[in-house]
């Protein structure tokens, strides 16, 4: 834990448990009854919010915000897992709010969850087992990863959406609330479940949000016709992408991402 130097200008109440292995950075903030494990780094400026829990071996960046009753580093809820020693990596300025849950990797999975810089998970998210999670993504109250789903920058999952494990969800793609995921969810995409999952639209809002020109969409939205629109399947559609959108870095993003899908693509 802290001792001494930088560290000292660090809060920690009394009755919080902190393990003499922990390394605090300089001003964080630790709450009441809040836990920190053993082999746990936290890094400068983290604020750890009353009868929170962080087990390690877990790396926390700088800025992280963890609110109460959050259990980040939990053990990996995998059969497979027998006490090895796996871990959870986190970047910087992340939002955790109350009763979050993320899991650090298994073995067979490579022994790492992580997750990147200026994520917002909302209550009762779930971060599984060696997940992959990039940065400014959003995570609204109850989405829940299963194991080894990659969710890219500036993904938002809506409130109760469940993704299956190894799905991936691409860049600034919005999975609308109570969508269960069982096959990858192709980047700018807005996709919603009914009767069934559909991708039926660019995500447009969210593009210009983060700064797309409206030339950008319409060249996306181009493609996406061609994808959902068309009488083309997908192989015939990507050739078409490539035959007359090849200019732009945003399909040929798209094109990588559907010829790289392992679970099939969600159409």
């Amino acid at each position: 834990m802290q001792d001494g130097g930088p560290q000292s200008m660090s809060i920690i109440d009394a009755r919080a448990s902190v393990s003499q292995s922990a390394r605090i950075g300089k001003d964080a903030r630790i709450g009441a009854f809040s836990v920190i494990g053993d082999d746990v780094e936290l890094g400068d400026g983290c604020v750890i919010e009353p009868h929170a829990v962080i087990n390690g071996p877990s790396r926390i960046g700088k800025n992280n915000h963890v609110r109460s009753f959050a259990a980040i580093g939990c053990d990996p809820q995998d059969i497979s897992y027998a006490a090895e020693r796996v871990c959870l990596e986190v970047g910087d300025g992340n939002e955790f709010y109350e009763f979050v849950t993320v899991s650090r990797g298994t073995k067979k999975g490579g022994g790492t969850t992580r997750i990147g810089s200026k994520n917002m998970f909302m209550a009762y998210s779930h971060v599984a087992h060696d997940c992959l999670v990039g940065n400014h993504t959003i995570f609204v109250n109850g989405a829940t990863l299963a194991g080894h789903v990659t969710i890219e920058d500036n993904a938002t999952i809506g409130a109760f959406c469940t993704v299956h494990q190894f799905c991936r969800v691409g860049r600034h793609a919005y999975v609308a609330a109570l969508t269960a995921i069982t096959q990858d969810v192709p980047p700018f995409s807005k996709v919603v479940q009914s009767r069934d999952v559909r991708c039926f639209a660019v995500n447009s809002i969210g593009l210009q949000r983060h700064g797309f020109s409206p030339e950008r969409i319409k060249t996306i939205e181009r493609a996406f016709r061609l994808l959902l629109r068309s009488k083309l399947n997908t192989t015939q559609a990507l050739e078409k992408m490539k035959a007359t959108l090849n200019g732009s870095t945003d399909v040929s993003e798209l094109i990588r991402f559907i010829e790289t899908a392992e679970r099939g693509l969600v159409k």
